[in-house]
């Protein structure tokens, strides 16, 4: 079973490739937001990454629901399920332009290839606990290609 990762080129320009074939009538398959909020939220994760967004601190039970849930995604290689809550700070539920959100997540993008590349993303993660490199690169991987799901690319 391949695990891709945001830190693999492929699967990098794969995620770019797939963003480029949304459009603002992109329709959603499940949850409530539209292409263009969906583009916004996964920008804003992203972000966590980059330490551009701290994440309030949770309490330990759900930190280690939430540590488990990380390991059982990269043990089990499963996907992540639908309309599972967020953090506050990452739920877009305000309008947003299409064209503006989609450059926005594609510059994050490239800043968070940057990072990688300079090893400076976060260390750890409110819900996830102490957070490795490859750990982002699989997690987020897997979070976008949840999102271009729900948007049929």
């Amino acid at each position: 079973m391949v695990k891709k990762s945001l830190h693999n080129k492929k699967d990098f320009d794969e995620i770019i490739e797939r963003i480029s074939h949304l459009s603002e009538h992109s329709k959603r398959k499940w949850g409530k937001m539209n292409v263009a909020q969906m583009l916004c939220h996964c920008d804003l994760i992203l972000q966590i990454a980059l330490k551009k967004i701290e994440l309030p601190k949770i309490n330990f039970l759900f930190r280690a629901v939430g540590i488990f849930t990380k390991k059982e995604i990269q043990i089990f290689n499963n996907g992540i399920p639908h309309n599972m809550p967020s953090f506050q700070k990452v739920i877009v539920n305000f309008e947003c332009d299409f064209e503006e959100s989609k450059l926005c997540l594609v510059k994050t993008l490239n800043e968070y290839w940057e990072a990688y590349k300079k090893g400076n993303l976060a260390q750890d993660h409110a819900l996830f606990g102490a957070m490795k490199e490859k750990d982002w690169g699989f997690l987020e991987y897997k979070h976008l290609n949840h999102h271009l799901k729900q948007f049929n690319v």
